[in-house]
């Protein structure tokens, strides 16, 4: 296998492999840990909830980008992304708890598109943060 991985496309294929099953698990756990369906919403036309879930998809490509720049094999890549999504997880709940005025998720569900973009960014700045960290 390690021969194979030393194949520059082999490589970016296995790194694509791994990412979009990746993507497609962790979005899966945020469908679970939000109140709405973020695919039922998104085609409602909610422009929130899809701020949100872009901003989702690209925190966790992005923290995936880092991961496999800084490691040279596919399950350090692949532990690293893990744990970048499970910190990336607990900024959503940190979010959560530190708006008790409203719900987010009551927010973004009624199209409320500043709380979805600030959702977004959220998690496209702690994507950053997150993937600074990853050795």
């Amino acid at each position: 296998m390690e021969g194979w991985l030393a194949i520059p496309y082999i490589e970016t294929l296995a790194n694509y492999s791994v990412v979009v099953l990746s993507l497609i698990v962790f979005l899966a756990i945020f469908e679970i840990v939000t109140k709405y369906k973020n695919w039922e919403e998104i085609s409602k036309g909610n422009l929130s909830v899809a701020m949100a879930t872009g901003g989702k998809i690209f925190g966790i490509a992005n923290i995936f980008r880092y991961s496999i720049t800084h490691n040279d094999s596919i399950i350090a890549m692949m532990l690293w992304g893990v744990y970048g999504f499970v910190l990336l997880l607990i900024g959503y709940f940190i979010f959560e708890f530190l708006t008790p005025r409203f719900r987010i998720d009551e927010e973004i569900q009624n199209d409320n598109r500043a709380v979805g973009l600030i959702s977004m960014i959220i998690s496209i700045g702690l994507s950053f943060v997150i993937g600074s960290g990853i050795g």
